[in-house]
């Protein structure tokens, strides 16, 4: 798509029909703005109240913060993440970013996402990319795109699903925890996931060991051989979250990553988990429908849409 579709408002290839923004991003209202810090609980005391009160949709952030918490400011890169919050006396919608990954941007109004793009054009002018919902991704990206002549271009889209009842395949094999022994093999399936979706996994080998000794790591046996994997973390709010499934490419096709969703489902709900989610690659529309079996409910759609930076003028 080209730049000036995006910045003329003409563009609607995300399946949102927002109108032409303009000047929409300049908020006169002092209540509803965007204040950011650096600091995980300092964002958490002010807008925690808001994103557990729908804590299944917002899981990623919610999930992404709970890390940062308790693990350091590092899980995600070596720079530090940034955390905002829209409105003072009631928060509206949220966002964080652990540079190099895109902003990721939480039930922002079209107001709201394009106000953001104001504000971190000036505070992180090296913003990659947004994930967000195609309504609030778009405003951003076209206010951005205003202000830096960047182009934008349509990546990953993702939905998020919940858990309803639980519908357990039958297919041949167990589930297993992962255990030490299995390091290498993880390390080597968690790159694989990596490259599937089209993304650099950082700290792979420190995700792995921490997976591991907590408990979150699930294999899918067949005749004592691993076949699939999945990961499930929570509870943040009562919320699990499933992530990564992966099954190497040789040993797809034969019910393996649902059945070990189903036993990851499982144990979270037997843990107490008030919902169980999921996001899938609406590119693959196996794994959609694979989930949607197993009892699995569409929520909401989300778009990453990457900035380009202008080229420079060559002399």
């Amino acid at each position: 798509m080209s730049k000036d579709a995006w910045c003329s408002g003409r563009d609607v290839s995300t399946g949102s029909a927002i109108a032409k923004l303009g000047d929409i991003s300049l908020v006169k209202n002092e209540d509803m703005r965007w204040s950011t810090t650096e600091d995980v609980d300092e964002f958490l005391a002010a807008a925690g109240e808001f994103l557990r009160s729908r804590a299944a949709e917002h899981m990623i952030i919610l999930t992404v913060a709970e890390t940062l918490r308790t693990r350091g400011r590092d899980p995600y890169g070596a720079d530090t993440p940034r955390f905002g919050w829209w409105g003072t006396a009631d928060v509206g919608a949220a966002f964080l970013r652990t540079p190099p990954h895109p902003v990721l941007l939480e039930r922002a109004s079209v107001a709201a996402a394009a106000a953001l793009a104001q504000t971190l054009v000036r505070l992180d002018p090296a913003v990659p990319a947004v994930n967000a919902t195609p309504e609030a991704a778009e405003a951003f990206a076209r206010d951005w795109c205003r202000r830096t002549g960047a182009a934008v271009e349509v990546g990953r889209r993702t939905r998020l699903y919940r858990l309803g009842d639980l519908d357990t395949p039958s297919v041949p094999g167990a589930a297993r925890p992962a255990a030490p022994a299995d390091r290498d093999l993880l390390i080597d399936w968690y790159e694989g996931f990596g490259r599937d979706i089209g993304e650099d996994m950082v700290h792979v080998r420190d995700w792995v060991d921490a997976g591991i000794a907590a408990g979150e790591l699930t294999l899918w046996e067949v005749d004592g051989l691993p076949v699939s994997m999945a990961a499930v973390t929570g509870p943040v709010a009562g919320v699990f979250k499933v992530a990564p499934v992966y099954t190497p490419p040789q040993r797809r096709r034969h019910g393996y990553g649902g059945a070990v969703t189903a036993a990851v489902s499982r144990a979270a709900l037997d843990a107490g988990a008030t919902d169980v989610v999921l996001y899938t690659d609406l590119a693959n529309p196996t794994s959609n429908s694979v989930y949607q079996r197993l009892g699995y409910r569409p929520v909401h759609d989300r778009v990453v849409l990457s900035l380009v930076p202008a080229r420079r003028a060559i002399p």
